[in-house]
């Protein structure tokens, strides 16, 4: 069996239950039920109309629920609204529950997990392990998101952009425990973007593409990081690629820039680029320009930084630094790099054991331990 398809089918068979006026909470209960035993029954007897019997089999599951909670009065109701035997409606409300699962009133950690469950139908105990996180700490965020959108009418028209930056926090997991949040973001953003004909949803899905296409490439096989321009071009995805370039070009003709689109067209230059010298950066920083008036953002400003470091040498770069607060993360690990660009190597190294200490992750600090140490020694990487 497919395992992919039921979990496919998840926000459509959803939608059915809620536009039949269930409860989101309890539709989705049923419908995480419902996939429980698609799991048990679809390897040996796989069922011709594969939504249709999970509808089914999710309605149920929710009238039973039903039976148990409500008045007989309500119950009645509930049993006389189930459906015919038959194909399950082609009504698609995906894009509504996308919209639900990213509402305003949500956390963004607690949108996430929704997304994850109620769109992207995994168990709770996967988007725990993905987030190591324990599975009843989950289970509770989860809960509280389920009745904090219970009430939310199911037909009001959402915020795509919310929905958007949703998907990129999960994009930006990558892997962990037994779920690929990556290539699940990227699902995901795939089925957002059959459901709505918007060039930002093309923008951030041409983005998931062109960063997933270099993933093989990033890391050694000790674990330890490797910078773009150190990594083996010839282990990027090229199919990937060429199909990241081919939807953002069809986005961006359609001349309604968004921030994705910009990000996408930054990834393209780089993907594009046969060796790391031949990168075009002068267009980077014009398109991080685009980006500045689009967002206004500290974190692209950055990013700007480095790329002016590129195309008009480090000096030039360490004076678009030298406008940023240095609290901003990756201020320090940029300076050393700009530094060391320029030959001060004694400032660089002592930068990048500052920016070590104050790493995220464990890989970048020894990334940037590294670094240093290269410097003090007197080895250039």
């Amino acid at each position: 069996m497919n395992e992919l398809l039921p979990r496919s089918l998840t926000p459509s068979v959803l939608a059915v239950l809620v536009r039949r006026r269930a409860d989101f909470a309890a539709a989705e209960d049923a419908v995480q039920d419902a996939l429980v035993e698609a799991v048990r029954v679809w390897p040996d007897d796989p069922p011709r109309d594969p939504k249709g019997w999970l509808v089914t089999v999710a309605w149920r599951r929710f009238l039973d629920a039903a039976r148990a909670e409500s008045a007989r009065r309500r119950r009645e109701d509930l049993v006389d609204e189930e459906p015919a035997p038959g194909p399950a409606p082609s009504v698609d409300d995906t894009l509504q529950l996308y919209f639900l699962c990213a509402h305003p009133s949500l956390t963004p950690s607690s949108a996430v997990a929704l997304t994850l469950r109620a769109v992207g139908g995994l168990t709770t105990r996967q988007i725990a392990q993905a987030y190591l996180v324990p599975e009843a700490t989950m289970a509770q965020r989860i809960s509280r998101a389920k009745r904090t959108v219970s009430g939310v009418r199911f037909d009001r028209p959402g915020d795509v952009a919310t929905v958007l930056r949703v998907l990129y926090l999960v994009f930006n997991e990558g892997y962990s425990g037994d779920v690929d949040l990556a290539a699940e973001a990227i699902r995901l953003t795939r089925q957002l973007a059959a459901a709505i004909d918007h060039p930002e949803v093309a923008g951030l899905l041409a983005l998931m593409l062109l960063h997933h296409a270099r993933r093989a490439s990033r890391t050694a096989p000790d674990g330890s990081l490797v910078p773009l321009a150190e990594q083996d071009r010839g282990r990027w995805d090229t199919a990937m690629i060429a199909e990241g370039v081919g939807i953002l070009q069809a986005a961006l003709a359609r001349d309604r820039l968004g921030e994705f689109q910009a990000q996408a067209a930054v990834a393209a230059l780089h993907a594009d680029a046969p060796t790391a010298g031949e990168t075009d950066w002068v267009q980077i920083v014009e398109w991080y320009d685009e980006l500045v008036a689009l967002t206004d953002s500290p974190v692209v400003r950055l990013n700007r930084a480095v790329a002016v470091g590129e195309a008009d040498g480090p000096r030039a770069g360490l004076a678009e630094l030298a406008a940023l607060s240095d609290a901003l993360p990756r201020h320090t690990a940029v300076a050393a790099y700009l530094h060391e660009r320029d030959g001060d190597l004694s400032t660089a190294a002592r930068l990048y054991a500052e920016a070590a200490h104050r790493a995220p992750t464990l890989a970048e600090r020894d990334h940037l331990t590294r670094r240093a140490a290269r410097l003090n020694t007197g080895h250039r990487p």
